[in-house]
């Protein structure tokens, strides 16, 4: 067994080569080989999002607090609300973050190919991260 009592490892902050905005990002579990998964507790401020990227083996997104927002290439953006879960499957290009106008936090889930858990690609367009979500919460 492993335990991590919260608070007893080191959140970082999202670097400005992969994230636009403000994104604290609190370590859940490292992916090691075989294939143990990789997660992470992120919290994305008012604005924050992810660049545009892929996963080798997908990844899971479980929002815990607050509104955000994802969309895959090609398709709508969708808001997300506490306790939505969303899978995006291997290789699909897609971002994720929070409202304009909240904060989100998810926990992010991904496992390790060949020692690799994403491949990350430019920014999302302002235009892109502002079309009006398919389903806003009412």
């Amino acid at each position: 067994m492993e335990l991590h009592r919260k608070g007893s490892r080191s959140a970082v902050q999202g670097q400005e080569q992969w994230f636009t905005g403000s994104v604290r990002m609190d370590p859940v579990i490292g992916a090691e080989p075989p294939g143990r998964p990789g997660s992470a507790m992120v919290t994305f401020q008012p604005g924050a999002r992810t660049n545009w990227h892929t996963h080798p083996l997908g990844q899971l997104l479980i929002i815990t607090e607050g509104r955000g927002r994802a969309q895959s290439d090609g398709g709508p953006v969708v808001e997300l609300l506490p306790g939505d879960v969303v899978w995006f499957a291997a290789g699909e290009r897609h971002w994720h973050g929070s409202a304009p106008d909240a904060a989100m936090t998810h926990i992010a889930v991904h496992a390790a190919l060949n020692g690799s858990t994403v491949d990350w690609e430019g920014p999302v367009a302002d235009h892109d991260y502002l079309a009006e979500p398919e389903n806003p919460a009412g």
